[in-house]
């Protein structure tokens, strides 16, 4: 949808064809933000459903400080197989669907948020999925403290909270700071993963990456048709894709050496 700008007369003149497209540019992403905003906080969180009492989460469900340093495979599954982590788990669509589609890579999610973080637990448990452990803790301090470097196979980091308001955008988890442990823990071709439903946020967060790192990137991501109900990535892009909104994909990786 375009928007149209108040005042196009003001930007006659020299170049003022170029700015006005870029601020037509602009006003568009602002107002498909808006919208993507709003229709969060109509549909809202449902309640997580009750957790069977008598799972054992304790193989699938560790506290930030039960982390082994260094964080590996081998020291978190006793395999050394490819490990990829996911920075913001929510329930763990993905984190089950990943590990119980490739039995021959690890998974390891990490949730700041402790019932979702042990929601996915609960889910990894149920479906005895040995291969994926959660973490209730944060991300940011996890890759600083315990994530060897050249260590993982893939980072997954979808639908990230944006933090709308201008003066909490310092509390996203793409930083400069976080991305360049993401550039150092990722080994020689790993993957880096990032979705979002905000573009504003994806346009920024793109160009943090490619001031920040030397990643491979912007690869584009095409858009796969759902097979079932739940063949999605998140639940945020199964509620998205439901309501014909936008999402914006984009896959990087790491030079070779």
């Amino acid at each position: 949808m375009r928007v149209r700008l108040k005042n196009p007369d003001l930007l006659a003149g020299k170049n003022g064809d170029g700015k006005r497209q870029r601020l037509q540019e602009t006003a568009t992403a602002r107002h498909s933000d808006c919208k993507t905003k709003r229709l969060q906080d109509t549909m809202g969180r449902r309640a997580l459903r009750r957790i069977d009492p008598n799972l054992d989460l304790s193989a699938f469900l560790l506290e930030a400080d039960a982390v082994p340093r260094p964080c590996t495979a081998e020291s978190l599954f006793a395999h050394d197989l490819p490990l990829e982590i996911e920075v913001g788990s929510g329930k763990g669509l993905f984190m089950r669907r990943a590990a119980a589609a490739r039995p021959d890579h690890c998974f390891l999610g990490i949730e700041i948020v402790y019932k979702y973080a042990r929601f996915a637990a609960a889910a990894l448990a149920k479906r005895g999925l040995t291969n994926a452990k959660m973490v209730a803790g944060d991300a940011a301090r996890l890759f600083e403290e315990a994530v060897p470097d050249d260590t993982l196979h893939a980072v997954h980091i979808y639908f990230p909270d944006p933090w709308w308001k201008k003066r909490h955008h310092k509390r996203r988890i793409m930083q400069a700071s976080f991305l360049r442990h993401v550039e150092r823990t990722l080994r020689p071709g790993g993957q880096l993963h990032f979705w979002t439903d905000v573009e504003e946020y994806f346009q920024q967060s793109l160009e943090v990456l490619s001031e920040t790192t030397t990643l491979i990137g912007p690869e584009p991501v095409a858009e796969e048709p759902a097979v079932d109900d739940m063949d999605y990535r998140t639940h945020f892009e199964r509620r998205m894709r439901l309501h014909d909104e936008p999402v914006y994909r984009s896959e990087f990786r790491k030079p070779p050496v």
